[in-house]
């Protein structure tokens, strides 16, 4: 009965306090009644530190001498036992930065940290009060979102936490961009910059997502400059990393090339240069293309042939050599008795055709047509009559 009559005494102390806090027009002068609002957070009666979790954010802006006591005590009732507790100071978390925008950062950042909840009540809580950090101040709060998932740098000790950064942002913030990206251009450039520093070490699946957003952007929208374009194209070329050293063993790095080069086809169709990409293959791949997995070989052929429209010449001309001998290899003699693979035949004849349309006068010396451009290159002079036998009896 003690204890009954003791928990209601302070109940009541604590809506005195709030009272007369929100009648002061001087509330500095109540300083220890926040005091003691922010002490009730310690409490062993469940109602107390609910209502203390509403008053502490709502007095927090008059008493910037206890902002670091209110924060903490408000974070220790985050993480209460009881639901409704963490429930009531998860919803009250926001109104810290009302006033006070200079805690947003590190309010996004416990809200972020609060993802990871598991009652379905918590985790609502939690994604509401982003969505109104976000609204309030969407540069900071992004900058703050972001963090948990750039972990090169500084590695998660939570993998967990990335994650379900990842799907809030995937899930809320993505679907609210034409509402939370303003002004637009700005924002649209704030949050690229933001997932080009995170791409260092994302899934294939997780890559895909932020592309797929990064094209939705009106900032890379059928109507953005070619160096727009190109800047999605570079993105994708970071991620394929055509700087390293190639290694027939390393079954990633191809899986992540050929999905990398079926990303980036949209964008050489809307102008983009492919020609890092297919330096990379005749360099690297091409040569070692019989080592290649089985089921990679068919996905590589066709992503060239569909990239092939939108070579340059003389990109064309350097790689025409390595698709002629591809041929060579898998288009046998007639009459041979070889088994001919034409699914392989059919992307190697469509990447020929559209390689030599750009590059006519490198055929002669390859395989025996003539084609007159008029240019040294064409070596009319020269036979080449055997090349020519040998690639028409094919």
């Amino acid at each position: 009965m003690t204890d009954a009559s003791d928990e209601a005494k302070g109940i009541e102390q604590l809506y005195e306090y709030g009272e007369r806090l929100n009648e002061a027009k001087d509330k500095s002068q109540h300083v220890e009644d926040y005091r003691s609002i922010i002490k009730a957070a310690e409490s062993s009666s469940v109602k107390a530190r609910q209502l203390a979790a509403q008053l502490i954010p709502r007095f927090f802006k008059f008493f910037p001498e206890l902002s670091d006591s209110a924060v903490y005590s408000h974070i220790d009732l985050c993480e209460a036992e009881e639901l409704g507790v963490r429930v009531q100071a998860i919803r009250g978390l926001p109104l810290f930065c009302k006033d006070t925008p200079e805690h947003l950062s590190k309010i996004v950042d416990i809200l972020a940290q609060l993802l990871t909840a598991e009652e379905n009540v918590e985790r609502d809580a939690v994604h509401k009060a982003l969505l109104s950090l976000l609204r309030q101040d969407v540069k900071a709060s992004l900058s703050a979102l972001f963090k948990h998932i750039e972990s090169i740098d500084e590695p998660s000790p939570d993998e967990n936490l990335r994650e379900r950064t990842l799907f809030f942002i995937r899930d809320k913030v993505f679907p609210l961009k034409a509402e939370l990206l303003k002004p637009q251009e700005q924002m649209e450039r704030h949050i690229t910059d933001l997932i080009k520093k995170s791409l260092q070490d994302v899934t294939g699946a997780e890559f895909k997502m932020f592309i797929d957003f990064l094209k939705s952007l009106s900032l890379f929208g059928e109507r953005a400059p070619p160096e727009r374009v190109q800047e999605l194209i570079e993105i994708i070329e970071g991620q394929a990393d055509l700087d390293a050293q190639f290694n027939v063993s390393d079954g990633d790095h191809i899986d992540r090339l050929i999905s990398c080069l079926f990303m980036a086809l949209p964008f050489f169709m809307r102008g983009a240069s492919n020609s890092k990409f297919l330096s990379y293959l005749n360099k690297h791949i091409l040569p070692v293309f019989d080592k290649l997995p089985e089921e990679r070989k068919v996905d590589l052929l066709k992503n060239l042939a569909e990239t092939s429209p939108y070579t340059m010449p003389q990109d064309s001309r350097q790689i025409l050599p390595s698709v002629v001998q591809l041929l060579k290899k898998y288009m046998p003699r007639r009459k041979s008795g070889e088994e001919t693979n034409f699914t392989y035949v059919e992307c190697l004849l469509y990447t020929f055709h559209h390689l030599a349309h750009k590059a006519p006068n490198a055929t002669n010396s390859l395989c025996g047509y003539k084609i007159v451009t008029g240019q040294p290159s064409d070596r009319l002079g020269e036979d080449f009559s055997e090349y020519y036998k040998d690639f028409t009896e094919r």
